[in-house]
């Protein structure tokens, strides 16, 4: 990647840095420099799609490298138990980019090129809390927070887009649609578009343009650093890989020697680089909070193109661990601690909270869910979880909820494969049912949910099925029937 001479700025605050540097008093060259370490940071939040939470070398992958989520994690922290407020695509965005479980706004599973409803005008995104403060913003990646244009990025607080509106496997060439013939199969699914800004670019994606997806976001996500890097700036990648259909570009096919799968990640590691590289180009890295995280654990019925959960229990599309709590980093030199383990549970929902308060903004009038963890990830002493407990709701079901180390869940079925491998060569193999009864787990001695120990401890059981009572009243619950009072209306199409 070529990329044009530009001049090396430290932050917004060069031009005093170079006075302070001219200037023969001590005390004003100290006050600059102090001012400029506590500049307006920007923020960069790299979002996979259906990456396992062992899929990245620092959470345990082996059978091929990722050089660069080393590097960051070993320069920054590492967050072994942050969640996302669902496990499916659309659910999840929702509750990153408003700071609020995305069963309050309206937004459940996975919108698709038929939906009628998105994201509300009437809600405040992660854009539009940096836009307060006079950020350039941009998304280059995945939006699926609906795909008629009120609801496209550049009408919730992003300057720039360029991607796809929904998922990559949304399109004619579907696995479950291989049957029917291509009439058929467009009305199930259309073409899939590409989009930049609010125009369609591209009317039918084919595949070969699928293996330059992730390059192309890369692309555009470095120009956009080398443009604003006079200015603060909020970017969002959200990587239409590692969703099935995997595709991967010459410059990494085949080099993991671990399949498609791990070419994949290797080249979503090689971006990670790239955003990295141009914000030190540019001398950015110490004023750029980055968080990597991902939507979801894996499709598991996809066998050797899906990731994997490790030691956690199932896979994307349950509120076990394996499909909610993802691989994590938090990096910005100076001010996130290098090389340390975070294992306090944090979600999605807080990221907006926090970036609102380390940017000096102010939060939405309406009610979010998130709060503030600025204290927990930069290991400030005696930093504690600011939640009594979060979450795990799946559709409109109340499933979960974890306070501290305990997680209990209710009674509810679930999708599993049952100890059976999945698919192969991107076909998936079928679920089964189950179900799980009211059961009670120890995450800091059974990571992997498999021992239940409600008799040993039913006053955690009471305390949490109390909270739980307090979450139905206020979100609803499916399973008990229970209607909301704090729930808005989802966005709908004119």
């Amino acid at each position: 990647m070529n990329f044009a001479p530009r001049r090396r700025l430290r932050s917004r605050l060069t031009s005093a840095m170079t006075l302070a540097s001219l200037t023969l008093s001590l005390g004003f060259a100290t006050v600059t420099v102090a001012a400029e370490k506590n500049a307006t940071p920007n923020i960069v939040v790299i979002f996979i799609d259906d990456m396992g939470y062992a899929d990245i070398g620092p959470f345990g992958a082996k059978d091929y490298p990722t050089p660069h989520l080393d590097q960051l994690a070993q320069e920054g922290t590492i967050c072994t138990d942050f969640y996302v407020t669902q496990a499916v695509c659309s659910a999840s965005r929702a509750g990153l980019l408003t700071g609020c479980y995305n069963n309050r706004i309206g937004i459940l599973g996975a919108l698709g090129p038929q939906s009628k409803i998105g994201i509300s005008a009437e809600e405040t995104t992660l854009a539009e809390i940096c836009k307060q403060k006079g950020y350039a913003t941009a998304c280059y990646g995945k939006w699926h927070l609906g795909h008629h244009e009120e609801f496209l990025p550049l009408q919730h607080g992003f300057d720039d887009y360029v991607g796809l509106p929904y998922s990559n496997d949304m399109w004619p060439y579907h696995p479950e649609l291989r049957h029917l013939t291509k009439d058929q199969q467009q009305k199930r699914y259309p073409d899939l578009p590409l989009y930049e800004k609010n125009e369609i670019i591209d009317t039918e994606v084919t595949p070969e343009d699928q293996r330059n997806l992730t390059t192309l976001y890369t692309e555009k996500a470095v120009k956009f650093i080398d443009d604003n890097h006079a200015q603060p700036f909020f970017l969002y990648v959200p990587h239409s890989m590692v969703h099935v259909p995997l595709y991967v570009s010459d410059k990494f096919a085949g080099k993991s020697g671990a399949g498609l799968f791990g070419d994949v990640v290797m080249e979503v590691d090689w971006s990670v680089g790239q955003i990295i590289e141009a914000l030190r180009r540019n001398m950015l890295d110490e004023n750029t909070l980055v968080i990597f995280t991902a939507d979801n654990g894996p499709w598991l019925s996809y066998g050797d193109h899906a990731g994997s959960a490790g030691p956690l229990r199932e896979g994307k599309g349950t509120m076990f661990d394996g499909g909610c709590r993802e691989p994590t980093i938090f990096w910005q030199p100076g001010t996130i601690p290098a090389g340390k383990t975070c294992s306090t549970p944090m979600m999605t929902i807080d990221i907006l909270p926090t970036v609102a308060d380390l940017i000096g903004a102010k939060l939405p009038d309406h009610k979010i869910d998130g709060k503030n963890i600025w204290p927990i990830v930069t290991g400030q002493p005696n930093a504690k979880s600011p939640h009594e407990a979060y979450l795990f709701y799946y559709g409109n079901q109340l499933q979960a909820i974890r306070s501290g180390k305990w997680k209990l869940h209710f009674p509810h079925g679930y999708r599993t494969l049952n100890g059976r491998p999945g698919g192969t060569d991107g076909l998936p193999t079928n679920y089964e049912q189950a179900r799980i009864g009211l059961e009670l787990f120890d995450l800091d001695s059974d990571i992997g949910e498999t021992t239940d120990v409600k008799e040993s401890h039913p006053e955690v059981v009471a305390r949490l099925q109390k909270l739980g009572d307090e979450a139905r009243a206020d979100l609803g619950d499916g399973l008990t029937k229970t209607k909301g009072a704090g729930l808005r209306p989802v966005g709908r199409v004119k």
